[in-house]
């Protein structure tokens, strides 16, 4: 283990505690998680957490309505993509003792490393019934076990190409924030995964539990599966190294947008080639992907925050609020604000239930 490598080991007053007489001894919600080298520390921390809020009154962390193990063939330290390793608790044993198994992945280069005693493990969980979830890029580790076949799978909007690049057949699911399929249950990572995992809280324990995990972590409320990943515009999709690195870099500098000659510069590449890669994977000009990941930017904010207008052509790196106005009225037809006031809308007519008819 590296010098800087921190273990976070379950406290030991958690490990010897007995729940009271008048709380069920058996949980109601067991999950055993498998974490791959590298892994996502804060998707493997917005997952447990919400497990650990609900299973308990307050914020006492008792695993009393929920139990979570991390799980390994050794007991050596898990180290995270950030240098944080965690503690296995548990052999992999019998997965039908856990009602979901977790994987949760990390960088990718890693993922080809998932040692086979957890893939036969895996295995037998979905020989036992048992729901796989996979977290950030644990899709990615049950498709290549092959217990994706079949299912819908949700990748992250930044890996979607790489999910395309190593899997013939099967499109991932990238304009979702999680996809539950049946017995496979896949997300994006990040926050994701806290909405992920509170799905399963909804469940398996009830909503106030899920609504209380989710508002002591300062999340508003809980996201449905259906809601859209933040990130870029699924039409700008490519395999081109040259275009991909650019429209990264482009959603990377939002509110202090480079210029075509400027993009090129940074990408030690000449503009004329630029502008050709382009050509040929979008049949758009840098210029107008750019203007695409600004104004889906734009829609994210209005439909998801209380900024104004203003604020929201200034984080998107327009000129001025009027430069906003003109584009999105060239695009959707109405103004900003009369296009969130329509968004508001949608989403309360979805969540109203109807009344019935007498």
């Amino acid at each position: 283990m590296r010098q800087n490598d921190v273990i976070i080991a379950p406290h030991p007053e958690i490990q010897t505690m007995q729940a009271p007489s008048t709380i069920p001894l058996a949980p109601r919600l067991r999950v055993g998680f498998i974490v791959t080298r590298r892994f996502t520390l804060c998707a493997f921390a917005n997952f447990v957490d919400v497990l650990r809020l609900a299973a308990d009154e307050g914020d006492r962390s008792r695993p009393i309505l929920c139990g979570w193990r991390v799980l390994s063939t050794t007991s050596e330290p898990l180290v995270s993509s950030s240098g944080i390793a965690v503690q296995p608790e548990e052999r992999l044993g019998d997965p039908a003792r856990f009602d979901y198994i977790v994987v949760v992945g990390g960088l990718m280069q890693e993922l080809e490393y998932l040692d086979p005693d957890h893939a036969g493990f895996l295995h037998r969980a979905a020989q036992a019934g048992v729901p796989l979830v996979g977290v950030c890029t644990g899709a990615f580790v049950l498709h290549r076990a092959g217990l994706m076949n079949g299912y819908r799978c949700c990748v992250s909007w930044f890996h979607h190409n790489d999910f395309l690049e190593q899997f013939d057949g099967l499109t991932p699911v990238s304009d979702q924030i999680f996809v539950v399929d049946r017995d496979r249950l896949t997300c994006s990572g990040g926050t994701s995964s806290a909405h992920l995992a509170a799905h399963l809280v909804d469940r398996h324990i009830g909503r106030a539990a899920s609504k209380k995990s989710l508002a002591i972590m300062m999340i508003d409320e809980a996201m449905a599966a259906e809601r859209p990943q933040p990130g870029l515009p699924l039409e700008l999709t490519t395999s081109d190294a040259l275009v991909r690195k650019a429209l990264l870099t482009i959603q990377q500098r939002l509110e202090t947008p480079l210029t075509v000659t400027a993009l090129a510069v940074h990408l030690k590449t000449s503009r004329r080639k630029l502008e050709r890669h382009f050509a040929d994977a979008l049949k758009m000009t840098p210029s107008r992907a750019g203007m695409a990941i600004r104004i889906a930017h734009a829609e994210l904010l209005l439909s998801r925050s209380e900024r104004t207008v203003t604020q929201v052509a200034q984080d998107c790196g327009f000129v001025d609020v009027s430069h906003l106005i003109r584009v999105f009225k060239s695009l959707h037809g109405t103004t900003p604000e009369v296009w969130r006031r329509a968004q508001s809308k949608a989403i309360l007519g979805t969540n109203t239930p109807k009344r019935s008819q007498d």
